[in-house]
């Protein structure tokens, strides 16, 4: 068996290589998605379990670019907004699956200070730095390292970011696992390490629709579960104010189940209006913590898909896909429009470098930095 994973491995080193696991156990598969302006291959690799859930991760952007989940009645559907090639990645990306660095989510005016010395990063949304600049780890090409089989299946890829790359100080090496088991758990972790002091934040970025992309129908339906008890308050250029707000009594109260769409268009809720929705970051924990812990719960009741998402991060950023103009053709060949999909990224609190009160990103050499998330998809059981 090892010797013919190893060929495998082999293969795919050198062209494309298809790994079939044994009867019962999750499959790979690999094949080419396209090539970039300058010649290089980007490939496609896809998990399979044998309860018909499918990922396929792309290595432009390390991202998914596909998943496909059974209903309640063994409908099969894909329930993550994306591309069907490359060219729709690489003409307008929307983070579509994507994963998103060095620093995710918002800094503000792209500018931080560590260790006494100013550091200007690009300035990207609303005058700020959004998801690691204009060249994140969204838009580069990441290295396939590791394919592996059996009751988990799982691809790593490597991309490494140079001193200064965006702005940022230090060489970071990043590694990014997604892996697929029998008990229908797609797992995602980011590992990076630095040769000298930076700042880290690492999430994915994937939409989900779990009535299906292209269903024609959107995903202010999803049934959503946050316990959180306060959530950052940002201000009009989507800057957290540095308050931990509580959320009891608000629209940003999801310790009950609430459907998205009952309260995201209330503009009696000052926030509601600058995000133009949710676009927010819910306090789950102060601290990164060693162990996982349940950070949102996401169900379509008319489907049944839906998923729990545990971490080791302490926030939840929530994006109710308010910018999602119907500029974009997704996979089905349908518009995507507001509202189409809903977005949960775990990670540390946004411009979190400028303000000490929310915690820390930095990572020194010698230290690892990890995020680690797992969807417990279910589909009606």
């Amino acid at each position: 068996m090892k010797a013919k994973l190893a060929a495998s491995l082999a293969i795919g080193a050198a062209g494309w290589a298809l790994a079939l696991a044994p009867a019962g156990a999750a499959e790979i598969q690999r094949k080419p998605f396209g090539a970039l302006p300058d010649g290089r291959q980007v490939e496609a690799v896809t998990l399979t379990n044998a309860k018909g859930v499918s990922a396929t991760i792309i290595n432009w952007g390390a991202a998914i670019q596909s998943l496909m989940m059974p209903d309640k009645q063994g409908k099969v559907a894909d329930v993550q907004l994306g591309y069907p090639s490359l060219d729709g990645y690489l003409a307008k990306s929307e983070y579509f699956g994507a994963t998103v660095g060095r620093f995710a989510n918002r800094i503000a005016k792209g500018k931080f200070s560590l260790d006494g010395k100013q550091y200007q990063t690009p300035v990207n949304n609303i005058g700020n730095s959004l998801h690691g600049g204009t060249a994140g780890f969204d838009k580069v090409l990441w290295e396939v390292v590791e394919v592996k089989k059996g009751d988990t299946a799982s691809v790593t890829l490597r991309y490494v970011s140079p001193d200064g790359d965006q702005g940022y100080p230090g060489k970071l090496t990043v590694l990014a696992t997604y892996s697929l088991n029998e008990k229908n758990e797609l797992g995602i972790e980011y590992r990076a390490t630095t040769d000298k002091p930076t700042i880290v934040n690492i999430t994915n970025h994937g939409y989900w629709n779990l009535a299906g992309e292209g269903s024609g129908q959107g995903a202010m339906g999803h049934v959503l579960t946050i316990p959180a008890q306060a959530y950052t308050p940002v201000d009009a250029t989507l800057i957290p104010t540095g308050v931990f707000q509580p959320v009891a009594g608000t629209v940003f109260d999801f310790n009950t189940p609430h459907a998205v769409g009952e309260r995201v268009r209330d503009a009696s809720d000052p926030q509601i209006v600058i995000g133009k929705g949710y676009d927010h970051n819910f306090v789950v924990a102060k601290t990164v913590s060693k162990a996982l812990r349940q950070l949102a719960r996401v169900e379509e009741p008319v489907s049944g898909r839906g998923f729990e998402l545990w971490s080791n991060q302490p926030g939840v950023q929530f994006y109710s896909g308010n910018f999602l103009d119907g500029t974009v053709v997704g996979k089905a060949g349908k518009l995507y429009r507001q509202g189409d999909a809903i977005v949960l990224e775990p990670q540390i609190f946004p411009d979190t470098p400028n303000q000490p009160a929310l915690g820390s990103a930095r990572l020194a050499p010698g230290e690892t930095y990890i995020n680690k998330m797992v969807y417990r998809l279910f589909f009606g059981e």
